[in-house]
């Protein structure tokens, strides 16, 4: 070999060597891309899981936000407090639906005199009811509120007795209800029961006579004492016209109409019930502006040592009347050519009866005649004031 070729071998070399330092660094730099894109990928995976376990944790945390928040299923005690029924029927604490249906109603506060008069009642039952069973007898008055008639005549708990009583003066009817409990409790008390042991409950059958009769004569106590109670205000006297269980012939008003509800609980020993008294507002009107008053006695606008003074003054008045001896028609222009000493005729004789005046109003007539050398009037009839067309 000559020297020519072993130096172009040698410069060939060289141009491999760096073609292959060439292709060295790119496959260097391709394999740095690979991995790089690798990198990426593997953080790209790494990425979508973690979106997965949060979109995970997400609907996990959905559905406990649905748990907690307003688009959750409610229960039914939540929707019966949406709605306002699980508030006793009659209750002072309305919420929900039912407080916008029963916002028409009339309140009981309005009447604030029927407080004193139930108040009233618990203390004279406190005492009758005492003497009746001859045991220590506790009457309160849980609260007075105001129920439609059908939602309460829907809500009475069964079995129950439900007497009808009238208002004999107000011409109405009013309706008291004995729960079970107390039916049982003053059956017990009155046919002597011991004491601290609670009265047996017989389930699924009527009352029976002597249950009937004795609870007949508790409610004629309460109706004594509730026409007692009244009395301040209005006498009135409740009578017992019936005894029913099913509220169906209970009926004593229309559905809609608004009633007064008392409710008492009686406790003797460890034994007792309730008894509720209901009056329709129309058995009161007949004293609704007494039971207006704030309180017993009460008079609106009138102070009796003014009108007393006032009537005294009046008494002391000087009053001018006029006697209208005759009245007649004449012009304007004759009127005016009159002169002393002339004369008008009147066509009144001495018979004729006479008004007299007290200004423009006419108040009396009486026959004109001489008393003492005067001219004087004797009064014979009273002139009724005309209405007013105000």
């Amino acid at each position: 070999m000559s020297d020519s070729d072993t130096e172009e071998i040698s410069q060939m070399s060289d141009e491999e060597k760096a073609v292959m330092e060439q292709w060295e660094s790119m496959a260097e730099d391709e394999s740095e891309d690979d991995k790089a894109s690798g990198d990426e990928v593997a953080a790209g995976e790494e990425v979508g899981e973690e979106a997965e376990a949060e979109a995970e944790a997400g609907e996990e945390g959905g559905e406990e936000a649905d748990d907690d928040g307003s688009t959750r299923i409610l229960n039914q005690d939540e929707i019966d407090s949406l709605l306002g029924f699980d508030d006793d029927v009659g209750g002072r604490d309305t919420s929900g639906v039912m407080a916008l249906i029963n916002s028409a109603m009339v309140n009981y506060e309005r009447l604030p005199m029927l407080d004193i008069v139930f108040d009233r009642l618990v203390r004279l039952m406190s005492t009758s009811l005492r003497n009746l069973t001859s045991d220590n007898v506790d009457v309160s008055l849980d609260q007075v509120s105001t129920v439609r008639f059908g939602d309460y005549m829907n809500s009475i708990p069964l079995p129950a007795m439900l007497s009808v009583f009238k208002a004999e003066e107000w011409d109405n009817n009013g309706l008291m209800v004995t729960d079970s409990a107390l039916i049982y409790s003053i059956v017990d008390v009155l046919l002597g029961g011991r004491k601290g042991e609670t009265s047996i409950r017989v389930e699924g059958r009527p009352y029976t006579t002597i249950e009937s009769k004795l609870v007949e004569r508790m409610v004629h106590v309460t109706l004594t004492d509730l026409s007692s109670a009244f009395d301040p205000l209005s006498p009135v006297t409740f009578n017992l016209d019936r005894v029913e269980t099913n509220p169906r012939f209970a009926t004593i008003t229309q559905t809609g109409n608004a009633c007064v509800l008392a409710r008492l609980r009686i406790d003797m020993g460890e034994r007792g019930g309730r008894m509720e008294i209901l009056i329709p507002y129309a058995t009161l009107e007949p004293i609704r502006a007494l039971l207006l008053q704030q309180f017993m006695g009460e008079k609106f606008g009138r102070d009796s040592i003014w009108e007393s003074h006032l009537t005294q003054e009046l008494y002391k008045t000087d009053v001018q009347l006029h006697a209208i001896l005759g009245e007649v028609s004449v012009r304007l222009g004759e009127m005016l050519a009159w002169k002393p000493g002339d004369q008008i005729v009147f066509n009144t004789t001495a018979r004729d009866m006479l008004e007299l005046r007290c200004g423009d109003f006419p108040m009396f007539k009486g026959l004109s005649g001489q008393r003492q050398g005067n001219i004087a009037v004797r009064i014979e009839d009273y002139i009724e004031p005309e209405e007013s067309d105000e």
